[in-house]
């Protein structure tokens, strides 16, 4: 047959001119390709993504919008000057030992960066481990910053007696640490002559170092809101 033949169509000839090939040299055959793998994994894709998004018809997208947001509560320090007019407004403190005396702060001054520590010779090791070691969760905190000796006095008293009175066994008093360490002092030679505390050390560096104090204190076994 003519390759000029007007009925047959190019492809077509070429494809009888292939087969006639075939034909005369059956060993010449040409073995056909297999897909490469990548195209095969690129087909699977298609293939799971297909299926994946017939099976998801019909889903609708969950509201979000009615979800209450779940905030952490974050402890803020009190004020001690608050706490301080608060104990004033209150009148005197309904503890034996309410007037704390300035001579062991004045006799013993601490360094700026000395650690503080004190525990009572009955308090269990462990417990005091616990709480040099941040473990136990303070109730509330003051901080002292600003305040003269007199104010500062009265906010560790006051926030002393409000532990007290909500069963409260931990608080955290931020005293500072400048040059001179004064509110310091006067915390660590007060702590150590109130009879409602059992331990304090000065608090890890996370939660203000040597700059604080983590202080220890009895639960009231008196107080009849807490009466088993």
């Amino acid at each position: 047959m003519s390759k000029h033949d007007s009925s047959l169509s190019k492809d077509q000839y070429n494809l009888l001119k292939s087969f006639k090939k075939q034909m005369t040299n059956p060993h010449s055959t040409a073995i056909a390709k297999q897909p490469e793998p990548k195209a095969q994994a690129q087909q699977e894709q298609e293939d799971d993504f297909d299926l994946f998004q017939k099976s998801m018809q019909g889903v609708k997208k969950m509201d979000t919008s009615n979800i209450a947001k779940i905030e952490k509560d974050k402890k803020k320090k009190m004020d001690a000057q608050t706490l301080a007019k608060r104990a004033s407004a209150t009148g005197p403190m309904q503890i034996d030992n309410a007037e704390l005396s300035d001579t062991q702060a004045m006799l013993n001054p601490v360094a700026s960066q000395a650690t503080l520590s004190y525990r009572i010779a009955t308090l269990q090791h462990k417990v005091f481990e616990d709480l040099k070691a941040g473990n136990l969760r303070w109730f509330e905190a003051v901080d002292l910053h600003g305040c003269t000796v007199e104010d500062a006095r009265a906010a560790v008293l006051q926030i002393i007696q409000m532990a007290t009175d909500e069963n409260q066994n931990v608080i955290k008093i931020v005293h500072g640490k400048g040059p001179e360490a004064i509110l310091k002092t006067y915390v660590n030679g007060w702590l150590r002559q109130h009879r409602d505390v059992l331990a304090f050390v000065s608090a890890p560096e996370k939660q203000g170092g040597t700059g604080a104090v983590l202080v220890l204190l009895k639960r009231s076994e008196k107080n009849p809101k807490f009466k088993q």
